[in-house]
């Protein structure tokens, strides 16, 4: 427990300790002894018990300023154990205690009796506040660093403190030439003494209670007694009905005289009335107030259930649209896979009709011997350098990567220098030439694998570029710019113009250069620079192109292959097969006959025997759209958006 501002406590035994009622044998008339409770009051103990029971107006004290008050707690008649020595047993009775840093003191009064000692703190000798009874348990004890804890208040202890006389608050005031926290009796305040548990009673009635005039806060203070003849005297007087507009201030005499003749005073029942009316509507808006904040609550509710309605519908319709998708993806797959079987019977039966089916030869199916991984994004373009079997892969992650396609079959380098997706690869002599969506051409040593040299070759994306002649041939939107190869360096020599669409393929074989744009094949006489044919196709925009010894092929957006007559330049043939945009065609040639390699956004690459117009084989290990083909040394090489190259072999 704690008593005044350093924390004491007090041991005794379970038993709660009786009110004392100890006079002095000496002196048995001595008045009683006062004893300092606090700041703001005095405690006196208590004499007799006839003393006690007495009413606090009974107790009065005389004012004297030769009176002094100290505080001694003595043992000696309840034999109580010393301070210093306290006794404990398993249960302890615990109070906090009511006394003030400081004791009040009045001078020159001799004191005969104080409170009962187990009333008092033994370690600082002050009265006791707040009696409970304690156990073991909690809180440590600094008498004996044994813990404690609150069980129950100690009735009987506080009320013998209760029943201490004390100084009303009002009857006391600081000592001049003391210590912070000291007082002393005040001749000219409260004379009365009375019980602390009156207290309160007796000081909210107490006539030396200091109050302020009700008329006027500027008037000087008061005491509760003088209140009443205050007023009568003071100059501050409002009319009863300021509130409503009335000016008037003045005294009792002219206040009587002005409500004569107020005007307002005629008709302080309808005002009341008036108020009455305020004051309940006042109530109803109150009212109406709370009921709209239980609206607002409701509706606010009401609204957070609603928009979880409306996600938990978002989401309900996410997953339908997102389950709905996904049967369209495999109902398209499972189409497309419908049409290629229903191609291959075809072509099964056309062979067995044709009775070639006896002579084909099983070693010239092609299959899947490996995969090069690497690229982190969809691969575009191929081209083969044959000297040193590598392999060069252009792809959306910016990059160009060397694969050794003959003793490691690894990644032997990446190079790096495009701002935009490589489209395109070239080779010429021992440099590499690369066209990206980022407009440029960049020159690479193959010796090196370094980069040499950039041009800013279009003003849109190079999509296609092919070398003949000691010339590089790039194509872009509505435009083809022939280069002039010297050394490392480009020079512009000629723009091919009287294109009308992208430029998407290109091939130079022996004199002549073949270009696709839209539904329109050029052929270009590479020495004159001239356009010497034009061939029109169908099925949407020319987006591939390869020429054989006897026939020219190109791939169209709408999934269709033409081929023509190289040398009447009549078509002759549409393949059909493919269920999706041919993106890239591949040529291998043998004395005995020749192949055309066709790739298509359905991921599949077709073999078309170029002797009957048939496809032999449909080749499907690709897990995304394949756009781009190269041959070396009768090998097929294969990107796609599935960010892989496979290898295919007889």
């Amino acid at each position: 427990m704690s008593s005044g501002k350093t924390p004491r406590s007090n041991i005794y035994s379970g038993e709660a300790a009786p009110a004392t009622t100890a006079t002095t044998p000496s002196s048995p008339t001595t008045p009683p002894m006062e004893a300092s409770f606090g700041p703001t009051f005095s405690a006196v103990a208590a004499g007799t018990k006839a003393e006690a029971s007495s009413s606090y107006k009974q107790h009065r004290r005389t004012p004297s300023s030769s009176s002094t008050l100290t505080y001694s707690p003595r043992d000696d008649d309840d034999g109580m154990p010393p301070i210093g020595t306290p006794r404990r047993s398993d249960s302890a009775i615990s109070v906090r205690s009511l006394h003030s840093e400081s004791n009040m003191s009045l001078p020159n009064e001799k004191i005969n009796m104080c409170p009962s000692v187990k009333l008092c703190c033994q370690l600082c000798c002050n009265v006791f506040k707040d009696p409970v009874i304690t156990t073991c348990g909690v809180n440590k004890c600094p008498v004996d660093a044994a813990k404690l804890t609150v069980v129950v208040n100690n009735i009987a202890v506080a009320e013998q403190i209760g029943e201490l006389f004390i100084h009303c608050k009002y009857g006391c005031r600081a000592t001049v030439a003391g210590k912070p926290g000291a007082y002393e009796v005040d001749p000219l305040g409260c004379p009365f003494t009375i019980k602390l548990s009156a207290r309160k009673e007796h000081e909210v009635s107490c006539d030396y209670r200091p109050v302020r005039c009700p008329n006027n806060p500027s008037c000087p203070p008061l005491l509760t007694m003088n209140l009443e003849a205050h007023l009568k005297e003071c100059e501050h007087i409002k009319c009863p009905h300021s509130k409503y507009g009335c000016t008037f201030i003045g005294n009792q005499d002219t206040y009587e005289t002005h409500l004569e003749v107020c005007k307002f005073e005629g008709l302080k029942e309808f005002l009341q009335q008036t108020d009455d009316r305020f004051h309940e509507m006042q109530l109803t808006l109150a009212q109406k107030d709370q009921d709209i904040a239980f609206l607002r609550s409701m509706l606010g509710k009401l609204s957070e259930k609603l928009d979880q309605l409306e996600k938990n519908l978002e989401l309900k319709f996410d997953v339908l649209d997102e389950n709905q998708s996904k049967l369209s993806e495999d109902l398209m797959e499972f189409r497309r896979d419908a049409s290629m079987l229903n191609d291959e019977l075809s072509h099964i039966n056309a062979r067995l009709n044709m009775g070639i089916l006896g002579s084909y030869d099983p070693q010239q199916i092609f299959k899947c011997k490996g995969t090069f991984v690497g690229h982190q994004g969809p691969v575009w373009c191929l081209c083969v350098y044959s000297t040193g079997d590598l392999l060069f892969s252009g792809s959306s992650d910016k990059t160009i990567k060397v694969w050794d396609t003959c003793t490691t079959y690894k990644c032997q380098k990446t190079l790096e220098g495009h701002d935009g997706i490589v489209l395109a690869l070239c080779i010429q002599g021992n440099k590499l030439y690369s066209g990206s969506a980022d407009c440029t051409i960049i020159v690479w040593d193959i010796q090196t694998l370094q980069k040499v040299n950039t041009i800013r070759a279009h003003d849109n994306p190079v999509c296609t570029l092919v070398s003949s002649h000691n010339m590089l041939f790039s194509g872009s939107l509505k435009a083809i710019k022939v280069w002039d190869i010297v050394g490392t360096e480009l020079k512009l020599k000629k723009e091919l113009t009287g294109l009308n669409h992208w430029v998407r393929a290109l091939v130079a074989s022996q004199n002549h250069l073949y270009s696709g744009s839209y539904q329109t094949i050029k052929i270009w006489d590479i020495r004159s620079l001239e356009c010497v044919h034009v061939l029109q196709t169908s099925g949407g925009s020319v987006y591939s192109i390869a020429v054989t010894n006897h026939h020219i092929v190109c791939g169209t957006y709408e999934n269709l292959i033409h081929v023509w007559d190289i040398e009447s330049k009549e078509q002759v043939r549409t393949l059909t097969g493919h269920v999706g945009t041919v993106y890239a065609l591949a040529v291998i040639s043998t004395p005995d006959q020749t192949k055309v390699f066709s790739a298509s956004y359905d991921r599949s690459l077709r073999v078309w025997s170029m002797d009957n117009m048939i496809c032999t084989q449909t080749l499907l290990r690709h897990q995304g759209s394949v756009t781009a083909l190269a041959v070396s040394r009768g090998r097929l090489f294969s990107g796609a958006v599935d960010s892989t190259v496979k290898v295919w072999t007889c």
